[in-house]
């Protein structure tokens, strides 16, 4: 049983051994289970299981790119915890009837009582053995190199599970039962508001609830149509019409094309390599702009570069296919580097003011560099030049393209829209000649993505006389997919993977930055086939995870999936309609959608009009409507400009335009909530963000819209050894925050609840702490329980009026800020192995940024929060001190090396003005004098036996990270550290070190070598 733990505030929190998370004791009123308990860590363990491959993922991933999905685990978890009853207590069952018929309805269900309710709920998920312990076991394997063969875990990925009939009947049977609702036949209805790329709804649609997809983003729409939708209706043979009618039109598409893609055999595949070019300023001649010239960065031996050569005083340049030692003489030069261009005729530099003019005036070319040639049935690649044949195609190809454009743009087969003017990305495009969305295309690219997207257009049509207009009308969208996947992969933002020998999707990063060379898939050989299969793969697969004994949606299964496209502030939905809304909503400027996705949603309109038109009816799609924050779209109305990340004393910004009304934007979606959510119904936000102002958007919203804040469970969803996490600061988990519609409360003043949220925060931080959590991890932890607290008493008044004259209104933020301020504390007390030791302002600043954001840059705002938090200007820190250096939008912690050179450290110096100047002076000459002059320098300032001293090195030895690349530290700052201790500091404790570590996510269920 759960424990009740009472303090003299009235408030009863549960806390159940094991379970890292933090809800908060209610009144029976059918709460549902995560507002009781969840077993986070459990979760957290299997949604880095599901994400650690990308080969594995699941293949909701893969049938379309959508950004920032979410694991299957996670969402079905939320989902599942929202929907069932929380197990009341004796006492709750003795004071409310509606607990006791609930409690009743459980014990006939579980007999053996809470733990078998439990461990039934985990089954459910599909976690048939212990996440935790099998990724600690493939830890202590990597770190000791041991090889095992097979599955480490010792079951099958969770969300590959599928319910049978029996748990889906108990399921709706405890759903009902926390609803009061005495029949089943109806199933509960869930709702996600902000749907992307389907993982809650299609999780909602598994286990046989009323799936409703809310989504603003016609390409997302389109996308939970084929993966929330029609499987189920479908089933996984359907998978075989798509391959019939999939290969009917490839074979068409290579008919049409295959001249412009000769090959010597016809088992060869080809890819091609590419390098923008422009005219050399002065012989007029193409020069190439390449970043590098590698075709294989592999080791030593097995490297594969193109060597330009150029004969002085010729015209003509030579291309050679080189391998080992002269790949990396050639591999590793490069004719752009910088925004600048060097001529391989004259060796004279090209500046980007003219790479740039001629990029917009048209003058921008192609030059072919290389051939990767792939046989069937062989493994690996070969490269050769392009010989003349090569050269001719794509001669060829540029006077059919030309024929046929009239023709084309007629029939509206050109993607000739000109490319939104609210947008974030001219440097990627327009700055380079990129002003249309067929502009992303080289002519061949483009000849062969138009020439498929005609052929689709006929065999659906064709399709529709032979199968029927529904089936026709799917195989319209999966073939749609298809064509989204070649142009994903066949576009000019496509470039060369010469670590993996492969060519990278358009959408490698989220954004559109300009690929000075790119990669061309063989258009008639390759590329249909290819996206047809992955269409005819993962439709199959996302079938199989939806196919039960009857169809999902047939009548027996009492269950429905639709998608509704609109806006999250006015649903089409009936008042207090909903059992459960289940949402992760868009975080401030993280991803674009709407912006990245036209490039997609230009190719769906013309292939879906037809068939598809509720999807299709927008010229690009809306971002005026979208909720995130986005500059672009208040640029030419902005009164002030944003420099170094910093507000402008007076006028707005385009960003703060845009966050204000996203801010809005989030605050009416959550008031639609409110409006469509049953009384008893359960609200459950899952957040990812590290940003203290998300957190404060978020809670207002909430609070404003008239929700409760009952729970708060961090679930480690995102990946914490990637090799760049040293230089990336990123939250690594997801909060998960349960809320239901608010009862009467009175109101507070900030005065009167401040201890409360000072003690809520502690009492998070230390319960979080002990299970492992830390950085900025910990921090956001508590914001949830400190929500909470002001959602009770909401609204709380800050004792002052506002400019009408009214009780002001208390912002989340102030309660955030005293949480991260408490936090900080705990957090030097971690750093110091317990203990409590004062420094100085400027050095606790230093190494709580360093355990926070486990980042040397990160946001401008987040350093002004931290430096608020522990009393100090940031302006100093970077001005006069010299620990930062600042940016537009961002802050950088300078290392040792950096600090002196700006002039704000001198190991010289006979007194220092904080203890970090000390540590950094110390390190400083270590690295540039040697063990010697270190050993003097602390013979000089009688620093070597320092308590205080020492405690210092101890804290920056464990803040800052200890990630490894390729054997080395990232952190130069690492490298010294853990020198000094072997050399002079021995008696402090090592920290683990992450480098083992990073192989993780790659390796998941089979161990390998180290």
């Amino acid at each position: 049983m759960l424990e009740e733990v009472h303090d003299t505030s009235g408030r009863h929190d549960t806390q159940q051994p094991g379970v890292a998370g933090w809800c908060r004791r209610r009144p029976a009123v059918s709460r549902s289970l995560i507002e009781q308990w969840l077993p986070a860590a459990t979760i957290g363990a299997e949604s880095l299981r599901e994400r650690g491959s990308a080969k594995a993922y699941p293949p909701i991933n893969f049938l379309h790119v959508w950004w920032a999905r979410r694991p299957l685990i996670a969402s079905r978890a939320a989902v599942l915890g929202s929907a069932l009853p929380a197990w009341p207590s004796p006492n709750e069952a003795e004071r409310d009837v509606d607990a006791a018929r609930i409690l009743d309805g459980l014990r006939k269900e579980f007999p053996e009582g809470e733990d078998e309710y439990h461990a039934w709920f985990v089954k459910i998920l599909g976690i048939l053995g212990d996440p935790v312990a099998g990724r600690k076991a493939i830890k202590e394997a990597l770190a000791r190199g041991v090889r095992t063969d097979g599955n480490a875990y010792g079951y099958d990925r969770a969300f590959t599970v599928n319910p049978d009939q029996e748990t889906i009947d108990r399921i709706h049977r405890l759903a009902s039962l926390r609803a009061g609702e005495e029949s089943t036949e109806s199933r509960s209805a869930v709702l996600d508001l902000f749907s992307g790329g389907g993982s809650i709804p299609f999780e909602a649609a598994r286990y046989g609830f009323n799936s409703v997809a809310n989504e603003l983003n016609p390409v997302a729409s389109a996308i939970l149509q084929g993966t929330v939708v029609l499987p189920g209706n479908l089933g996984p043979s359907f998978s075989q019409i798509i391959a019939e009618w999939g290969e009917k039109w490839s074979e068409r598409i290579r008919k049409r094309l295959e001249k412009f893609f000769p090959t010597k055999n016809p088992d060869e595949r080809l890819a091609y390599i590419w390098a923008h070019t422009v005219l050399c300023p002065t012989t007029g001649r193409s020069t190439p702009l390449a970043p590098d010239f590698w075709l294989v960065r592999s080791t030593p031996g097995k490297s594969v570069a193109v060597a330009l050569e150029v004969e002085p005083g010729s015209d003509t340049y030579q291309l050679r296919i080189v391998e080992g030692p002269e790949a990396k003489l050639w591999g590793t030069r490069s004719t752009y580097k910088g925004g600048t261009a060097t001529s391989i005729w004259t060796g004279e530099t090209i500046s980007g003011d003219y790479i740039r003019q001629a990029s917009q005036s048209g003058k921008m070319g192609q030059m072919l560099l290389a051939v990767a040639v792939t046989r069937a049935g062989k493994n690996g690649r070969k490269f050769r030049t392009p010989n003349t044949s090569d050269l001719a195609a794509v001669s060829a190809a540029e006077k059919e393209l030309a024929a046929r454009m009239p023709g084309w743009e007629i029939s509206d087969l050109i993607p000739a829209e000109a490319i939104d003017s609210v947008s974030n990305y001219d440097r990627g495009h327009r700055m380079y000649g990129i002003n249309k969305w067929s502009d992303f295309f080289s002519t061949r690219q483009l000849l062969a993505n138009v020439t498929a997207l005609e052929e689709l257009r006929t065999i659906v049509s064709e399709a529709r006389e032979k199968i029927g207009s529904e089936k026709a009308k799917a195989l319209a969208l999966y073939l749609a997919f298809a064509l989204d996947k070649m142009v994903d992969y066949n576009s000019r933002q496509c470039s060369w993977d010469s670590s993996r020998s492969k060519i990278r999707s358009t959408f490698d990063k989220h954004n559109f930055n300009f690929k000075w060379s790119f990669a061309e898939f063989d258009g008639a050989h390759a590329l249909a086939p290819w996206a047809v299969n992955n269409a005819v793969v993962n439709h199959k697969k996302i079938s199989a995870l939806m196919s039960q004994r009857e169809s999902l949606f047939s009548d027996a299964r009492k269950s429905t999936a639709r998608v509704i496209r609109g806006s999250a502030t006015d649903l089409p939905l009936e008042d207090s309609s909903m059992d459960a809304i289940v949402t992760d909503p868009p975080y401030y400027d993280n991803v674009m959608y709407a912006e990245i996705s036209d490039f997609f949603y230009v190719w769906l309109k013309r292939a879906l009009r037809d068939t598809w038109p509720q999807f299709v009816d927008l010229v690009l799609t809306d971002k005026a409507s979208e909720a995130v924050a986005n500059p672009a779209i208040f640029k030419d109305v902005a009164t002030a400009t944003r420099k170094k990340g910093r507000s402008a004393k007076t006028g707005k910004t385009a960003v703060e335009l845009a966050d204000g009304r996203y801010e809005e934007l989030l605050r009416q979606s959550f008031k639609e909530s409110h409006r469509v959510l049953k009384e008893r119904g359960a609200l459950t936000v899952m957040f990812t963000h590290k940003r203290i102002d998300a957190w404060d958007t978020l809670g207002a919203a909430l609070l404003d819209a008239g929700f409760s804040i009952n729970a708060s469970w961090p679930v480690h969803t995102e990946s914490e050894h990637s090799t760049h996490q040293a230089k990336k600061n990123a939250a690594q988990s997801t909060i998960f925050l349960a809320c239901r519609k608010r009862m009467n409360s009175e109101p507070a003043y900030w005065a009167d609840i401040r201890h409360e949220v000072e003690r809520a925060a502690e009492e998070a931080a230390t319960r979080f702490a002990a299970e492992g959590m830390t950085g900025v991890d910990l921090t956001i932890a508590t914001y949830g329980p400190v929500l909470s607290v002001l959602s009770e008493r909401w609204p709380v008044y800050t004792g002052k009026l506002d400019d009408e004259g009214n009780p002001e209104v208390l912002r989340p933020d102030a309660a955030l800020d005293l949480a991260r301020e408490k936090v900080a504390s705990l957090k030097k007390r971690q750093l110091l192995g317990g203990r409590d030791i004062d420094f100085d302002r400027v050095t606790d600043w230093y190494l709580l940024a360093w355990n926070d954001f486990a980042a040397a840059e990160f946001p401008y705002d987040e350093a002004r929060k931290l430096s608020i938090a522990t009393h100090l200007d940031l302006d100093d820190l970077a001005k006069r001190r010299k620990v930062v250096r600042q940016s537009s939008g961002s802050v950088t912690l300078l290392t040792p090396t950096q600090r002196a050179t700006a002039g704000g450290l001198d190991p010289d110096a006979g007194e220092y003005d904080s203890w970090i100047d000390r540590l950094h002076a110390l390190m400083l000459i270590y690295d540039s004098e040697g063990l010697g002059a270190a050993k003097a320098w602390l013979n000089r300032t009688r620093l070597a036996d320092d308590p205080t001293f020492t405690a210092v090195f101890r804290a920056a030895l464990h803040a800052i990270p200890r990630v490894k690349d390729k054997g080395d530290f990232a952190r130069p700052e690492a490298r010294i550290l853990d020198s000094l201790r072997t050399a002079l500091f021995d008696h402090v404790e090592a920290p683990a070190d992450e480098s083992d570590l990073a192989a993780l996510d790659d390796q998941q269920d089979v161990l390998f070598d180290v």
